[in-house]
């Protein structure tokens, strides 16, 4: 449907339909691949819940979450990552810089491990929970974070902060 639309990109993997419908981490993988093969272009949900950050469990969640995406495709030019705390959608609650970075910053050296060092140079990692115009410059100057998911603050008139904060490395 979305290719009769004429629309190029599919977010999957999101934790709602994760949690609700009890899509397995293989099921994302399946659904990544099938929306590639359809020439998609995917935005791939990854992130824990609080229980998980909690138990000190965020990068075996992540790397298993990602894992079962890298068993199922070869050619990751057409997928962005985005990680998206759990306990932090749509609640208020940020991750702050330091805790974004530091699961980018895993993440790509998953990538650089499991996968190749081209794919963890180039391919895009972004941040999406409850990005808002507050956070957003500061989250931007990450340097594993490559851009946002926004949510509900893309409604709102400060969605023209956020994209504004695209340009903080650039000028940094």
């Amino acid at each position: 449907m979305l290719v009769d639309l004429g629309i190029p990109w599919v977010i999957l993997g999101h934790s709602e339909r994760r949690l609700l419908l009890g899509e397995s981490n293989e099921f994302v993988g399946d659904k990544v691949a099938y929306a590639l093969s359809k020439n998609l272009k995917v935005i791939a949900c990854v992130g824990e819940t609080l229980e998980q950050r909690e138990s000190g469990s965020t990068m075996e969640v992540v790397a298993a979450q990602t894992k079962a995406i890298s068993e199922r495709i070869s050619d990751w030019t057409n997928v962005v990552v985005a990680y998206e705390p759990v306990w932090a959608i749509g609640t208020g609650k940020v991750a702050s810089p330091a805790q974004a970075q530091e699961v980018h910053s895993v993440l790509r050296e998953w990538f650089h491990t499991s996968v190749s060092p081209e794919v963890a140079a180039s391919i895009r990692i972004i941040y999406g929970g409850s990005v808002n115009g507050a956070n957003c410059k500061e989250l931007a100057t990450q340097p594993d974070v490559d851009g946002f998911l926004v949510g509900g603050a893309s409604l709102k008139p400060e969605f023209v902060d956020i994209i504004k904060s695209a340009t903080v490395k650039n000028s940094a």
